[in-house]
């Protein structure tokens, strides 16, 4: 035990304690005005050098994924070209906003400094194509078709252009395999635009400046799929540019293939077969004129009649999508859009509305049995009838007695329809209609789905128009102003009409109603329409959802995402009233209106049903429209300004379903040369790695046809009608 004190060691205690704080707070002190100087003394300064060091974003584009026929082949997938890209943020920097470095550009790139400067411009409602729709911050595509020495020169000589590269990318490419374009289904991409980048935020599907967007057709509708996911690697730069770290990285991810229902050698023969109608058409004479058919547009659609799956689409006329890939050009934008091209970006199998004619006779005939009238009755079919002193006639002024609803429609007899028609009118009050009128022929045609979409996937499907008492309202009080200010008692026809239409345009009158029974007056529908109300009466009264998308198949191959056919209804008719229509719509191609055209078709092993249309259009030319369905396929065809149902569609359609199920002319069928005799059901076979290994398709090359014989027809057969 120590013997010092306790108070000999508190002075020791003492000075080291004070030693410590002395210490500390002068480390304190000295902290403190490090503090000071950093954040008082200079801290602007350093500010100032924080904020030019920033996080700057390198995009990798995803891997748009593949559109695929049925059968796996490629309708639109992509390809590496060496892209030439301006930076338009670059360029207006420069004193000459650009135009120098843009000048040498179009030097090197053998074109004309204006176009390669509209490329470059800014869109807007003032600004015509060419110009650039998409952000102003991302690199705007010059060209996707430099070549390697084109590329060599822009990047050996990078002081003579600052804000220009060229990189290789994957660019879309539609590779119309076996000549079968496809081009309204498919539809074409445009870059993103800001309000779309803008309203896209905060979903699950959040848009890049640098991406592509479908425009039209599947590309639009399953973009979300196709587009994948761009990938964003995050750069940390000082302000000199100079990377120093790297925040963060996202992989891309590439988009998913769509397997279509589409079967490419069918959609070949479709297109060149309407082509060839509609040239065929322009050789024939209308009879009432004595002018050439202009034949001036037309669709053709080939659906599964038991899945509603659309097995192939044409419209005419046509275009080549990959006009759109790296910016479309002035004079492809006009040939395109311009007064004279007839609007070839429209898909008429979905958006144009005709007056359908006697195709529509089907809906008349249940709408006649609903309302009471037997199908097997007996019907007066004269060669012309007569309302309030207007005279209506049959095709060709022919006459046929008394016959049943069933002969009606072989032999497309209007009288009977209007018959039926009219009596109903009276029956609904007439000009005076009561409070509840029955409306049997317009209710029946809302219950066969028209007015309305069918519910295609496919972008901007238009309704036609069933006009009825609703719609006559609405017409009327949106064009009374206009027809009474042009209409006059004793004008001529067209100021007559319009003074009668200023007084009562609004009422349902004798003549509406029986122009309408056979399809005509303000009726209008679409083929796509048409075609799913055919093949609901081939299945046995199911309306399907037309599809066009079969399959989402992810990039590994791994998640296939099945897209099964869906019902919008059922058709209003029983089971008898369906086959008793069935049965006439197979006689309308042994002794109706479409047998001249069916002569040798093998009617035991492959039964054909038919209807035939020729829809009169106020100043202009007669509308073609040919439907039939066999067990597996409805076909529908339209020609505008064609000609008659049979004369100008017919052939075509007959030569469709011939290549479809190996027939020759005599009726003879090889499995071996039918291209889909039966629907497909099953998949493309996918790969381990997520590739599909699809077959070769060859170019439609069809025999050479051979001159009509009068043989070929069948004895007996009625001459060409409607």
């Amino acid at each position: 035990m120590s013997n010092i004190p306790e108070t000999g060691r508190t002075p020791r205690v003492q000075i080291r304690l004070v030693v410590i704080q002395v210490l500390v707070f002068s480390l304190l002190l000295t902290l403190g005005g490090r503090l000071w100087y950093l954040q008082i003394r200079n801290g602007q300064e350093y500010t100032d050098e924080a904020k030019n060091n920033h996080v700057q974003q390198v995009v990798q584009p995803a891997v748009r994924g593949s559109i695929l026929d049925a059968r796996g082949i490629a309708l639109a997938d992509n390809e590496t070209r060496l892209v030439v890209s301006a930076s338009r943020t670059e360029l207006m920097k420069m004193k000459d906003d650009g135009k120098g470095v843009l000048a040498r550009l179009a030097g090197v790139l053998g074109m004309k400094p204006k176009d390669v400067m509209d490329k470059v411009r800014l869109c807007d409602a003032k600004t015509p194509q060419p110009c650039w729709n998409g952000s102003p911050y991302q690199p705007i595509p010059v060209t996707d078709e430099a070549t390697t020495q084109q590329a060599l020169q822009i990047r050996e000589r990078a002081e003579d252009f600052p804000g220009i590269t060229a990189e290789p990318t994957a660019v879309r490419r539609y590779t119309a395999p076996g000549k079968a374009n496809t081009a309204q289904v498919l539809g074409y991409l445009s870059p993103v635009t800001d309000e779309e980048i803008t309203k896209a935020k905060d979903t699950d599907s959040p848009f890049l400046r640098s991406d592509q967007v479908g425009r039209s057709g599947i590309e639009r509708t399953y973009d979300k799929e196709l587009r994948g996911k761009a990938g964003v690697t995050r750069y940390e730069v000082d302000n000199l540019g100079r990377v120093i770290g790297q925040a963060a990285k996202d992989e891309a991810q590439p988009g998913a293939n769509l397997v279509t229902s589409i079967d490419a050698r069918v959609q070949a023969v479709a297109e060149y077969e309407l082509d060839g109608a509609m040239k065929t058409a322009r050789k024939e004479t209308d009879r009432n004129t004595g002018e050439k058919y202009k034949a001036d547009a037309g669709a053709v659609v080939v659906m599964e009649n038991k899945t509603g799956r659309i097995v192939s689409m044409a419209s005419q006329p046509t275009y080549d999508p990959n006009s759109w890939v790296g910016g479309i050009s002035g004079k492809d934008y006009a040939k395109l859009t311009g007064k004279d091209s007839n609007y070839p970006l429209l898909n008429r199998a979905i958006q144009g509305q005709a007056a359908p004619g006697s195709i529509f006779k089907v809906i008349s005939s249940t709408a006649a049995v609903n309302a009471g009238y037997p199908f097997d009755g007996d019907y007066p079919c004269p060669s012309s009838y007569s309302v309030g002193g207007q005279v209506f006639k049959n095709f060709e002024s022919k006459g046929y007695g008394s016959i049943s609803l069933g002969r009606a429609l072989e032999v497309s007899c209007d009288t009977v329809f209007y018959g039926l028609a009219h009596r109903e009118w009276q029956k609904d009050g007439g000009i005076k209609p009561k409070k509840r009128t029955n409306d049997w022929f317009y209710k029946t045609a809302h219950q066969f789905g028209l007015g309305k979409e069918t519910g295609i996937d496919l972008p901007n499907e238009v309704k036609g128009r069933v006009p009825d008492r609703q719609w006559k309202q609405s017409f009327w009080e949106a064009n009374k102003d206009g027809w009474c200010k042009q209409g006059k008692k004793d004008g001529d026809y067209v100021e007559k009409i319009a003074y009668e239409n200023c007084l009562e345009g609004n009422r349902m009158r004798a003549g509406d109603s029986v122009n309408y029974s056979i399809g005509q007056g303000d009726t209008l529908v679409t083929p796509i329409q048409m075609a799913t109300i055919y093949a609901a009466i081939a299945n046995g009264g199911t309306l399907y959802n037309p599809t066009i998308g079969k399959a989402v198949i992810s990039a590994d191959g791994k998640t296939v995402q099945a897209i099964k056919p869906k019902s919008h209804g059922k058709l209003p008719m029983d089971a008898d009233t369906r086959s008793q229509i069935d049965k006439a719509l197979a006689g309308v191609t042994t002794r109706g209106s479409a047998a001249w055209r069916f002569g040798g078709w093998p009617q035991d092993k492959i039964p054909m049903h038919a209807k035939t249309g020729t829809a009169e259009v106020y100043g202009k030319q007669t509308t073609s429209w040919f439907v039939s369905y066999t067990e597996d396929y409805t076909i529908i065809m339209t020609i505008a300004q064609g000609g008659t149902g049979s004369g100008a569609s017919g052939p075509a359609v007959r030569k469709i379903y011939e290549a479809m199920y190996g027939l020759d002319e005599e009726g003879g069928q090889d499995l071996k040369k039918a291209l889909l005799p039966k629907p497909q059901t099953s998949l493309p076979k996918i790969e381990p790695d997520g590739s599909i290994e699809a077959p070769k398709i060859e170019p439609y090359e069809p025999e050479e046809e051979k001159p009509p014989a009068e043989e070929q027809q069948l004895a007996g057969a009625p001459a060409r009608r409607d």
